[in-house]
């Protein structure tokens, strides 16, 4: 199948149908909409690129390419911003070349040349940023830039059976990595919703969040060691289960979305595959009391795999529920021991706050390897064909865009209101309606993440102004609530005035000359996470 240069995936899948006509048939009502009129995809032969503004050296001009696709499709990630640009065919400043080193002696000989030839490079995993983190910058100071994609270093190259953990490559993609530990009964266990067309680099560098609601779902939780190429030289960080010897060099690299060098591996923590599962879908009369069981999960110590609660609008729009109560979405799994203790405490937990349990709901199932790949599947395809139906919809003229948070337990009431009012009053500006939705993705024991859906129709001309407007007007609610600029979607360049604020100024100090010392030129980036060096 082939990739979409614009959009989400490949251009021969799209939203399931069902869902769609689904979709087609609601929203029109509910936001005050005549009809949904598609506009058409943008074709590669209508983007005129400029020329590239530099040539590789022979050296390395086997490992760079300037074709229209691979150009188009390292300019923008796929954000709502990038897909509206993208239907506007607006594609002004796409990267110069995209280089695809295949070792890591080919990533330092293109750090090499670029910091040498004021070229700005930007890692690339699977470009499925949505906050502006691949976009190519616009510093005046740069003869030009160079997207640098990791995708054909993708291999797992090691596996430590005994201490359970694989070392692999940056670049490879999700359904790939687990394809290879599958083979070896083992699984990462790290189920973004990007999940097929996101890189374990890509995770690492964003701080990615899984699938899980608790236990180890961030991929800081996973990481054991990894290896970076900076401009000045190669770090390899220590093999270690835990230290206390300084900070942690890791922690460094977590998060630090390709402004202080390219990640090309790493060890992983791996699990073995779950055998056993428990699940419910259990309904609250109304969000908060959903709320109330969620927290007593996660301080209760059980660590249920999900524990996601969806509003009522949410529950019926994702077909869970008619819009009058809220769903919480809570499992189990092991690939050591039957659940019924832990499953059977969590029914208490939820009775106890009013939730209706379904009557043999929440009893462990022993699956065998065709059961569970056949659960996986059906579970995966649902997951991830999610963002195919976003595409769709703003290609019909709806803004759609999600916004997430994470917050302590005693502030958690007070964002979930001063978000959703600051969502609605923005969003429905001059369009006339808006509908919110809120679910908790994940929880923790001081605090979960609330995750926010915002529909509205799109003011046609001007999507970038609304969507502006929107974002300045959630994420100012979401920090003067206590909650943090984003959970795991990164910071890039659209978030960082707002991460600037939340982070300490000493600490963005310290940052930026760490960035001086491992990328002397500033080449990396540039303007990606840190203001200075735009």
């Amino acid at each position: 199948m082939t990739r979409s240069f614009w959009g989400w995936g490949h251009e021969e899948v799209g939203p399931d149908p069902v869902t769609l006509a689904a979709v087609e048939a609601a929203l029109p009502s509910l936001l005050g909409m005549q009809e949904l009129s598609p506009r058409p995809p943008p074709k590669l032969d209508e983007i005129a690129l400029r020329r590239p503004r530099f040539d590789p050296p022979r050296a390395l001009a086997h490992l760079c390419s300037d074709a229209s696709f691979d150009r188009a499709s390292h300019s923008y990630g796929k954000s709502y911003r990038d897909l509206v640009r993208a239907f506007d065919r607006r594609f002004e400043n796409p990267p110069d070349w995209v280089a695809y080193p295949e070792t890591e002696a080919d990533v330092a000989h293109l750090l090499d040349h670029c910091g040498a030839s004021e070229i700005a490079v930007i890692p690339f995993g699977g470009g499925s940023s949505v906050c502006g983190g691949v976009e190519p910058p616009r510093a005046a100071r740069m003869r030009g830039s160079l997207s640098l994609d990791l995708g054909r270093m993708a291999a797992l190259l090691e596996v430590d059976d005994v201490s359970r953990a694989a070392r692999i490559q940056a670049g490879t993609f999700g359904p790939a990595l687990e394809a290879q530990l599958k083979v070896r009964g083992l699984t990462l266990r790290h189920y973004p919703q990007s999940f097929e067309f996101s890189t374990l680099g890509g995770w690492l560098a964003t701080r990615s969040g899984g699938h899980f609601a608790t236990g180890p779902t961030h991929i800081d939780e996973l990481v054991e060691s990894m290896r970076v190429v900076t401009p000045r030289g190669v770090i390899e960080t220590r093999r270690l289960p835990g230290d206390g010897a300084g900070p942690s060099p890791e922690r460094l690299y977590l998060g630090s979305e390709g402004t202080l060098g390219v990640i090309t591996e790493a060890w992983m923590r791996v699990f073995e595959r779950p055998r056993f599962r428990a699940k419910a879908s259990v309904r609250f009369a109304d969000f908060a009391s959903g709320l109330r069981a969620v927290r007593a999960l996660a301080q209760s110590g059980l660590m249920p795999s999900n524990c996601r609660l969806l509003d009522p609008l949410e529950a019926m729009l994702n077909g869970a529920a008619g819009g009058d109560v809220a769903v919480l979405l809570i499992g189990f799994e092991s690939s050591d021991h039957e659940l019924d203790a832990w499953a059977g405490r969590a029914r208490e937990l939820c009775l106890d706050h009013g939730g209706a349990v379904p009557e043999k709901a929440l009893r462990t199932r022993h699956e065998d390897a065709a059961t569970r790949d056949a659960a996986e599947s059906a579970w995966r395809e649902a997951f991830l064909r999610a963002p195919y139906l976003r595409d769709a919809l703003v290609a019909r003229g709806v803004f759609i865009e999600t916004f997430e948070t994470a917050v302590t337990w005693d502030r958690i009431d007070g964002l979930v209101g001063a978000v959703t009012e600051a969502a609605r009053t923005s969003a429905a500006e001059g369009s006339g309606k808006a509908l919110v939705t809120c679910r908790i993705t994940h929880a923790y024991p001081d605090g979960a993440a609330p995750y926010f859906t915002v529909l509205a129709p799109a003011d046609r001309g001007r999507e970038l102004e609304q969507w502006t407007r929107v974002k300045t007007s959630i994420t100012d609610a979401m920090l003067a609530a206590g909650g943090t600029t984003t959970h795991h979607h990164a910071v890039g360049r659209d978030f960082r005035p707002w991460y600037e604020r939340q982070a300490p100024p000493l600490f963005l100090d310290m940052l930026k000359a760490a960035k001086r010392a491992v990328d002397p030129a500033g080449i990396l980036n540039p303007g990606v996470l840190l203001s200075f060096d735009d």
